[in-house]
């Protein structure tokens, strides 16, 4: 028997804020994360662009030195979102530790500061430095780092999944939870992802001509999603975790729910690995809806992948138009914040879910005039008072790679 799946507890870490109440403020006020990119004395002088969504806060972690020896920067992130969770969730310590709680978490590619130590010390001082590889380096750095320094520090011993897709990691670690708990695997899960700030992603995309340059001075003014003027994604770090709970048990034990994921779709194109293409991500839009059950016109809101490149703005509008048409509000939400990678997914899930509880839908920055190619769609041009019963999460990666969750809200399942 299939079993319904909510959402009962969230945390965001991102460059427009870490707080719920400063991150609606930032949505409703169009205040942009992307600030310029910080001088690593190495890449920096060689990137094109000078720009990064960038969590510019400090952040009273806490944890104990028994934990944070094996956590590079992005597990902190991680580790930090999960406590988050676990800590509003109600869940008891004996639930945590039973084997029914699961981590679908994960990362771009782990942690590249301290990868790009252990590097700097094989290639360039090996014969001096080898001794100071220390043997958790490699647990600081490893891609599945964010799902096992979670489980450590909170005793989890259920299912773990380290999805690891680039821009639909987080996304895929949602919608992986989300079948664990719909199919009887587990009975709740936390699901997620992170990445944090390093030069070495920057150059990554800028080699592919993929980032945006022309906003170098004026960094608030990028990325521009669907705009004519866009001139490629930002960079951004951050992370987040939902808490994904069977609907019966949640509902018995009082938990507040917040929202829940209806549906869920992953495929890949089965072509080339960095273009996007139109029918492999138009079959994801269509494969959600029919995991949910429900059709295009029950869909009041889309949170767009929208990365501001050339092309992938197009072809995902071309994918919006043939499933929805016209019909529902579509905002860039990289748009405020940069492309925050791995963590993209789960972060503009928790955006959206605030939204749809705060009865608002934030406009898409930076979008003064629309492409022609991408006119199509009913875009969100100004802070927007709405009610959003069902809102979808689009999100795709190199490699081919598509994810859509469709999010309803969870405002009526508290009664």
């Amino acid at each position: 028997m299939k079993r319904r799946v909510v959402i009962t507890a969230s945390s965001a870490i991102t460059p427009i804020g870490y707080d719920k109440n400063e991150i609606i403020h930032s949505l409703r006020q169009g205040k942009s994360g992307v600030a310029p990119l910080r001088d690593d004395g190495l890449l920096t002088k060689h990137i094109h662009s000078h720009v990064f969504g960038t969590v510019d806060y400090p952040i009273d972690y806490g944890f104990k030195r028994h934990f944070t020896k094996t956590m590079g920067p992005v597990a902190f992130y991680a580790c930090q979102v999960a406590k988050d969770v676990l800590e509003s969730s109600g869940l008891e310590e004996d639930f945590i530790t039973s084997g029914r709680l699961g981590v679908a978490f994960g990362s771009t590619h782990g942690s590249p500061t301290v990868q790009r130590d252990i590097y700097k010390t094989f290639f360039n001082d090996l014969d001096s430095k080898f001794s100071s590889i220390g043997a958790v380096d490699y647990l600081r750095s490893m891609v599945h780092t964010t799902a096992v320094n979670i489980t450590r520090m909170f005793g989890i011993t259920g299912r773990i999944i380290a999805s690891s897709t680039a821009c639909t990691t987080s996304s895929q670690s949602i919608g992986f939870g989300y079948e664990m708990i719909k199919y009887g695997m587990q009975d709740a899960m936390i699901c997620g992802g992170a990445d944090e700030y390093d030069t070495t992603t920057v150059a990554v995309f800028d080699n592919l001509l993929a980032c945006s340059v022309n906003f170098n001075e004026t960094p608030e003014c990028t990325p521009r999603p669907f705009d004519t003027k866009r001139d490629g994604l930002v960079v951004g770090e951050g992370g987040g975790a939902v808490l994904l709970e069977e609907y019966e048990s949640a509902k018995k034990r009082g938990a507040n729910i917040l929202g829940e994921i209806i549906g869920f779709s992953c495929n890949n194109n089965g072509g080339d690995l960095i273009l996007p293409n139109l029918d492999g991500i138009t079959a994801t839009l269509k494969l959600a809806l029919k995991d949910a059950e429900i059709q295009p016109g029950d869909v009041d809101f889309i949170s767009a992948h929208a990365t501001a490149t050339k092309m992938g703005d197009v072809i995902e509008a071309q994918a919006i138009d043939a499933v929805y048409g016209d019909g529902p509000l579509v905002t860039g939400l990289k748009s405020y914040m940069g492309h925050t990678m791995g963590t993209c997914g789960v972060i503009e899930l928790i955006l959206t879910m605030y939204m749809m509880e705060q009865n608002f839908i934030a406009p898409t920055l930076n979008l003064e005039n629309v492409d022609e190619r991408c006119s199509m769609l009913r875009h969100t041009r100004e802070l927007t008072g709405t009610t959003t019963r069902i809102a979808a999460i689009q999100n795709f990666a190199f490699g081919g790679v598509n994810t859509c969750l469709l999010l309803k809200n969870g405002r009526d399942l508290n009664a």
